[in-house]
């Protein structure tokens, strides 16, 4: 028997918002529609499709909104999803409101939750969505541009304020188990410490010595880019000064990244990779998560996306060590 042919879609974003999700947004529903489907928005992520806040979409319905930051169909988190019954139940709603296809715009916990509709008889696609960087089957995800350089940004502004009393000053950027975050922005800020979820071994004492041997060379002031999987700034701040005698101050930049306008290239990634999970679908390919490899677009099994690993790159690793002073 000839496989249904797909007439509607929807999609909802997941987790952590991501700049970017937006223009995701906006160009399924443009693309979908312009190829004779149905596509619908469902709000609050996996929360809202088990409560079945489902929306239609116009064309209309997405104007204006490839610059905004954060999701205008929300997220939220949802511990139901994590159990089969939750999962079912989930498959069944979107069953019942003829749904064909989800596209999923997310992290790793959102393709998780696709993965298992995916086990459910669901024509899933995900879409990478997250400042983190972390998912191993793409070399970007939409979201991180934007995040980073509004990190960067803020340390511009910390290091003259820093350099005005000379200062050491540690900030917090996100990543509780992923780095790129913190050793991106480190790079692009000129920070005198790095310090990573995947090596940081915890000595203090190395990081005193350099800020004290620093200060007799003359230094006046320290950037020290913190991930949010290290953490501690505050106390570690405290530390700091009472060994090294040297005003030191700690800022958590907090939830700041993940807001804001989209980058260029976070709305040109979006909008690729959104027109490309609705391309898919009208191929017959599902079950997919969209992909930027080696500098092409592409996509993968749903299942080997998952068991895809990333580390960091030890090229950018070696960089501010090899242009410290």
């Amino acid at each position: 028997m000839a496989e249904k042919k797909i007439r509607t879609i929807a999609i909802l974003t997941s987790g952590g918002d991501a700049p970017g999700m937006n223009a995701v947004i906006r160009a399924v529903v443009r693309a979908g529609i312009k190829n004779g489907l149905n596509v619908k928005g469902i709000e609050r992520g996996y929360a809202g499709l088990l409560n079945e806040e489902i929306v239609d979409f116009s064309t209309e319905s997405v104007k204006n909104i490839i610059e905004r930051g954060g999701t205008m169909l929300y997220t939220a988190r949802c511990a139901e999803m994590m159990h089969t019954s939750g999962q079912k139940r989930a498959a069944e709603i979107l069953k019942d409101h003829e749904i064909d296809a989800l596209v999923v715009a997310g992290g790793d916990g959102s393709f998780r939750g696709a993965e298992t509709l995916a086990a459910n008889g669901v024509k899933v696609i995900g879409v990478p969505c997250t400042i983190d960087l972390d998912i191993g089957s793409t070399d970007y995800t939409i979201g991180f541009d934007t995040a980073v350089n509004t990190a960067m940004e803020a340390v511009d502004k910390i290091r003259d304020t820093s350099t005005s009393h000379e200062r050491c000053s540690i900030i917090e950027v996100m990543g509780r188990s992923a780095g790129y975050l913190a050793l991106w922005c480190g790079i692009a800020s000129g920070a005198e410490e790095i310090l990573l979820p995947e090596l940081y071994d915890g000595d203090e004492q190395a990081i005193i010595d350099r800020i004290t041997e620093s200060r007799q060379k003359g230094k006046k002031q320290f950037i020290l880019i913190n991930a949010e999987g290290v953490g501690h700034s505050a106390s570690m701040a405290r530390r700091i000064e009472a060994a090294t005698g040297i005003d030191t101050r700690a800022t958590i930049l907090g939830y700041m990244q993940r807001g804001g306008s989209p980058t260029c290239r976070d709305r040109v990634c979006a909008s690729v990779m959104g027109d490309m999970a609705v391309q898919l679908l009208l191929n017959g390919k599902y079950n997919r998560v969209v992909s930027l490899k080696d500098g092409s677009y592409t996509d993968f099994d749903i299942h080997e996306a998952a068991s895809m690993t990333k580390e960091l790159d030890e090229e950018l690793i070696r960089i501010p060590y090899a242009l410290k002073r």
